[in-house]
């Protein structure tokens, strides 16, 4: 007898009347995308702009260039073209430079350092402690902490009268989070394009050169994995860029944010029991079927992009296909190449549009081998109450659409220059089982 045939999963189904029905493989979300819902295929916001001043360039917001002393310490730049890191910079040598990129600690932490200190005994590191030390040993390094510190409580509610009665020691113990705490955020120098004469110009990702974008990624898995060693009790790091306010962000700011946790959370519970079992999951549930299903946008020799199915949002899939799971272990090649196709879809996308960039990892430790990979959601779908009573999402873009869509503008900018070489759309190569996650 012969072997018995396997059945294609019913991860998308398309109805008689157009109706295309997904099902996404890691967490089960079953979207529609039904024929009528989307007027155009990204949908643009609509902003009151008016003229870029001289001042603008540099004091546009608090995390423009001529504003650092308004975010805590700093804990790594990014300098020069060539792409020097420095880590902890003193608050003399704030502005001795032009940072391109640089990490700091969020002002409000979503789990703060006092979560980590009451409900674990987490303490500064000798190392952070001696950092922060020799920070406040100068004068410019205490009129800093004491600044922030206390916009920090200012912004929290207390009034400047009370603020100004509390001793300046106490103040200054209530900054360790600025020290060793486990929330961080990635800047981009740029707050517009270069050039802009309308504050509706702002700079995202995909405005960023190729080169650019790799040094921001190469700063954030810096940053990811500082994280990871500077507290035993992180259990994972979530990483991820909100760009524009419709998509969660506080500052139309091109950064990243990198939030420490002690639990791994639903998502990667279920995907660790997907691989576990079957350790070939993300290639026959995910690359392999997109594949077949003529869903790749995007691929060079260490990555590969498709249109995602079963998401709430029209979202695009990017793997690594390194038998690499950690991103700091991957090659400069392997960084870089990642780096290409996440610029290239931000740039296919448009910085009108508001989205969500997501990475996804293998915590360490776990002992199951799961492929790097990036989400970035377009927000251009509201959800309504039909989903709420039924958990049947209603996605105006169906992973047709933002494929044609997406191909289409990527052919343009490969032939302009302005994304990297990279292979699109038909160019796609057609072997199976790319992703090399469980030979780890």
């Amino acid at each position: 007898m012969g072997k018995p045939v396997r059945e294609e999963p019913a991860y998308l189904m398309t109805m008689a009347d157009g109706t295309i029905k997904q099902v996404n493989p890691s967490t089960g979300t079953r979207v529609w995308t039904v024929p009528g819902r989307s007027e155009r295929p990204l949908l643009r916001q609509e902003v009151t702009a008016g003229p870029v001043s001289d001042t603008d360039w540099t004091h546009g917001c608090p995390f423009c260039s001529a504003r650092y002393l308004e975010t805590p310490p700093e804990k790594a730049r990014i300098v020069g073209e060539d792409g020097e890191l420095v880590a902890n910079t003193s608050a003399e040598q704030l502005f001795d430079t032009v940072a391109e990129f640089r990490v700091v600690p969020n002002l409000f932490e979503i789990v703060s350092y006092a979560y980590w200190h009451e409900n674990y005994g987490f303490e500064l590191s000798p190392q952070e402690a001696q950092r922060k030390a020799d920070y406040l040993s100068t004068d410019h390094g205490r009129r800093h902490v004491m600044a922030v510190q206390s916009a920090k409580m200012r912004l929290a509610g207390m009034s400047a009268e009370e603020i100004s009665a509390m001793d300046h020691e106490r103040i200054i113990e209530q900054a360790d989070s600025f020290f060793g705490g486990g929330h961080d955020v990635v800047i981009s120098r740029r707050h517009w394009v270069d050039g802009a004469r309308s504050t509706a110009e702002l700079a995202s990702a995909g405005c960023l050169s190729v080169d650019e974008h790799e040094l921001y990624t190469r700063l954030t898995i810096f940053a990811m994995k500082n994280l990871y060693e500077g507290n035993p009790y992180v259990r994972y790091v979530a990483v991820f860029q909100n760009w524009l306010k419709e998509a969660g962000a506080s500052f139309d700011h091109l950064h990243k944010q990198l939030v420490a946790i002690d639990e791994f959370g639903d998502n990667v519970d279920r995907v660790v029991a997907r691989v576990r079992e079957n350790a070939n999951f993300f290639n026959d549930n995910g690359v392999d079927y997109a594949a077949r299903r003529g869903l790749l946008i995007a691929e060079n020799d260490s990555a590969i992009a498709y249109a995602g199915f079963g998401h709430r949002y029209p979202t695009i899939e990017i793997f690594s296909k390194s038998d690499h799971v950690y991103p700091w272990e991957h090659s400069d090649r392997e960084v870089r190449e990642m780096s290409d196709l996440i610029h290239a879809i931000h740039r296919g996308a448009g910085r009108e549009v508001p989205c969500n960039e997501e990475w996804h990892h293998v915590p360490p430790k776990v002992g199951v081998p799961i492929p790097w990979r990036i989400n970035i959601k377009w927000r251009v779908s509201t959800v309504a109450g039909f989903e709420g009573d039924t958990k049947i999402y209603i996605n105006t873009l169906s992973p047709y659409e933002i494929k044609q869509q997406l191909v289409a503008r990527l052919l343009e900018m490969r032939a302009e220059g302005s994304i990297a070489e990279i292979r699109i759309g038909d160019e796609c190569s057609d072997v199976r089982n790319q992703l090399r996650y469980s030979s780890h």
